[in-house]
């Protein structure tokens, strides 16, 4: 009897929850870390964020505030750059350097960064094939139905194209906010080792995300092939 939330190729996901659990591991001890250190400048992520904006002329960009531990992040929608409890009024290189970061994604929608661009243009598809794939492979198995198992596998691809865009968005975001960090001298060369080290952190969520998709497409496929057999 088939058990649809459990069954042996539940092992190919195995590495990726490792990786993944890891990968939290690791932003959350390096944001912390450096969360401890202060920069030598003194001024908070929220007036580096402000200065970075202005200085590429984004100072029509509000910052806001947003409840929660690294959930910063810049809407594209609204224009708007949002920074969360531990960031906004921090003085740490850690908080500092996730500003930057949200700073260069502020640049990249000025500057109509390809890859953002398209990330932004298929949210709503992606979306769209997030809720359907899995209730569509999971009836296909359910009824024998390989027309379905193939419609939910096509969903899912969807998905796994999201996560293959987002990389180059947030590794590019990165290296303009170290870039900037560096050209304006608000962190020394030192502190910019440690933003780093937390925006390297933090990339590697996204890479265990993209990890664990392309390991569940396997699985799907393997399931498919199960039942074609």
């Amino acid at each position: 009897m088939y058990y649809p939330f459990f069954d042996s190729t539940m092992i190919l996901l195995i590495p990726a929850l490792i990786f993944s659990m890891w990968a939290q591991f690791k932003v959350k001890s390096t944001f912390a870390k450096y969360s401890e250190v202060g920069a030598e400048s003194g001024v908070t992520a929220q007036r580096v964020g402000r200065l970075l904006l202005d200085m590429r002329g984004l100072s029509g960009v509000p910052i806001e505030h947003i409840s929660g531990q690294l959930t910063d992040h810049y809407d594209p929608r609204a224009k708007v750059l949002r920074l969360s409890d531990s960031v906004e009024t921090s003085r740490s290189i850690a908080a500092i350097g996730v500003a930057a970061h949200e700073v260069g994604h502020a640049i990249q929608d000025q500057e109509g960064y390809s890859f953002l661009r398209l990330r932004n243009s298929i949210v709503p598809g992606v979306q769209f094939c997030s809720t359907l794939s899995m209730p569509l492979f999971l009836i296909g198995l359910l009824l024998g139905s390989l027309n379905l198992l193939n419609a939910g596998i096509l969903l899912f691809c969807g998905v796994l194209v999201f996560h293959l865009v987002t990389l180059p968005v947030e590794f590019d975001a990165s290296a303009r906010a170290l870039k900037l960090l560096s050209e304006t001298r608000t962190l020394t060369q030192e502190e910019l080792s440690g933003a780093k080290s937390v925006l390297d952190a933090a990339a590697l969520t996204y890479v265990a995300a993209l990890v664990m998709t392309v390991l569940q497409l396997v699985r799907l496929l393997a399931l498919r092939n199960s039942r074609r057999s």
